[in-house]
């Protein structure tokens, strides 16, 4: 393939027509071309007066010797995977998010049979559970916007955007594309899915996952872990009452960032942990157009989809303010997984046509702040915020809220303006420096101030903020050495609850290596 560099495009046109632009600046004749892909589409808008999209084609044409003005790249290609043991007995997997339901889809196009153990419920159960929590406040603490079939990844942006480097990203892509993903991920700078895209997906990987020979057991919660002579030997499950004991000789543990009493029964069974960096915060809101017009300016004519940013802010004390999984036309996520606590997130559909932004708006936390030296200590932390959240917000899973002119001038809301909460079941004004830990206001204030000499409008005072984010990544991390094994022979922890990973894209990889290094395979391309 040859690589076509930096075409800019500054009104929207089909796919056939990018390509006769391309080739006309680069001299390629049309009949020459056997094949074509976009391999990049990015927004270019640094000039408000001149904001286009740039496109990276690559092409096949008959003779590539001719064009040696444009550089030749190789076609990507699913790396392979071969399989040097086959397991004696069933590979178990805790966990049903992208951790791991990326290990299973390795193993079964391995012909290995997992079996996937699940303690929320199919996604589209869930999807109507989540749903009547929105509408009712009443929250079902097995399966939620944290937990079941998906992960918690399910019910956000469905970003796929990652700081790490890995041929398998480019698999993960193509997998989500196979079972249903828009093709766009394949090349957009930004990818995301969006959650109603997400949900279909996720059942078709599952459908894929049985037809091929896997095992998922629904509504079913591992509650013990059997040990002999330092090996995993065996799973206890709870389903409907019922406790089951199933030998297992190798688990991969993919549990999420809140499974918060497995992360308990793991601490007192002697599994290596420590505890470790994580951040919390709030949910900021602005109107979807004050971001558009902030990034894009009002000149351009192109169709662009809504504006995204992302922010970072380091103060003078060491602490970091930054944004995080922003949501171009999204929703505040009602996200809680335990009775009486707020937890928040943000959503967006793939079409991101929601009237408000939002993005997490965090300040880092370490050990140091918490009050032991015990590996679950940020649990604690994180949870006697989450109830504090609560009660600020009436007690009834309605969300503390406040607009940012009041949180800046600490001074509790009495009305609200221009931008409207999207949280459901609902929200109370409240003063959110009430709740937060001093250094966490103060940091979110300075941050807010500066990220408004970046962004215009990021500290309109009628923007919203709504508390708490404290989810965003997990307060422990469970060791494992370089074969991806714990100090207990035959347990994997993997994915972002075990504290290798941060976001659909990194914790499916890691299902994918987890399950490589499970079967001792060797990697090629």
């Amino acid at each position: 393939m040859l690589r076509i560099y930096d075409i800019k495009i500054r009104k929207d046109l089909p796919e056939n027509e990018i390509l006769e632009t391309a080739i006309k600046k680069h001299g390629i004749y049309k009949d020459d071309i056997l094949d074509w892909h976009i391999a990049r589409k990015s927004i270019d808008a640094r000039k408000k007066n001149d904001v286009h999209y740039n496109y990276c084609l690559d092409i096949q044409v008959k003779n590539e010797n001719q064009y040696t003005n444009l550089s030749k790249v190789k076609k990507f290609e699913m790396p392979t995977i071969k399989i040097n043991k086959h397991l004696s007995t069933r590979p178990i997997i805790v966990g049903a998010g992208p951790a791991g339901l990326f290990a299973a889809l390795t193993f079964v196009q391995n012909d290995i049979k997992p079996i996937i153990i699940e303690q929320g419920q199919p996604v589209e159960k869930r999807k109507e559970v989540v749903e009547n929590f929105l509408k009712t406040g009443k929250l079902n603490t097995s399966s939620n916007v944290q937990f079941g079939e998906g992960g918690a990844g399910t019910f956000s942006d469905g970003k796929l955007t990652t700081g790490i480097s890995s041929p398998f990203c480019r698999k993960v892509l193509e997998e989500f594309v196979h079972f249903g993903a828009p093709k766009q991920i394949l090349y957009v700078s930004k990818p995301h899915i969006g959650t109603d895209y997400l949900i279909q997906i996720i059942q078709n990987m599952r459908q894929y996952i049985i037809a091929k020979g896997g095992t998922f057991l629904f509504d079913t919660k591992v509650v013990d872990f059997d040990i002999t002579n330092q090996h995993i030997s065996g799973v206890h499950t709870i389903h409907n009452e019922l406790e089951e004991i199933i030998p297992a000789e190798h688990v991969i543990l993919a549990i999420g960032h809140s499974s918060r009493d497995t992360f308990q029964t793991l601490y007192q069974r002697g599994i290596s942990m420590e505890a470790k960096n994580f951040s919390v915060g709030v949910r900021i809101e602005h109107l979807q157009k004050w971001i558009n017009q902030a990034q894009y300016g009002t000149i351009t004519k192109l169709n662009l989809p809504p504006a995204e940013y992302k922010l970072a802010y380091h103060s003078a004390n060491g602490r970091s303010c930054y944004t995080f999984c922003m949501c171009p036309g999204g929703i505040v996520m009602a996200s809680s997984s335990e009775p009486n606590t707020i937890v928040t997130n943000g959503m967006s559909n793939f079409l991101r046509n929601g009237q408000n932004a939002n993005s997490a708006l965090l300040i880092n936390v370490t050990p140091s702040d918490f009050d032991s030296h015990s590996p679950l200590a940020g649990i604690y932390f994180q949870k006697d915020l989450e109830e504090k959240a609560f009660t600020l917000g009436g007690s009834n899973y309605f969300a503390p809220v406040q607009r940012v002119e009041d949180f800046l001038k600490n001074q509790k809301s009495e009305q609200i303006g221009e931008v409207n909460p999207t949280y459901q079941p609902g929200f109370t004004l409240t003063n959110l420096n009430e709740i937060l830990p001093n250094f966490v206001a103060d940091t979110l204030k300075q941050g807010i101030q500066f990220f408004a000499t970046k962004l215009s409008g990021f500290a309109h005072p009628g923007s919203i903020l709504t508390g708490l984010e404290t989810r965003s990544s997990s307060p422990v991390k469970i060791l494992r050495n370089e074969k991806f094994i714990s100090n207990i022979s035959g347990l994997y922890p993997c994915g972002e609850g075990a504290g290798y990973a941060g976001g659909i894209m990194s914790a499916a990889v890691d299902g994918i290596k987890c399950a490589i290094a499970m079967c001792y395979g060797d990697i090629t391309f």
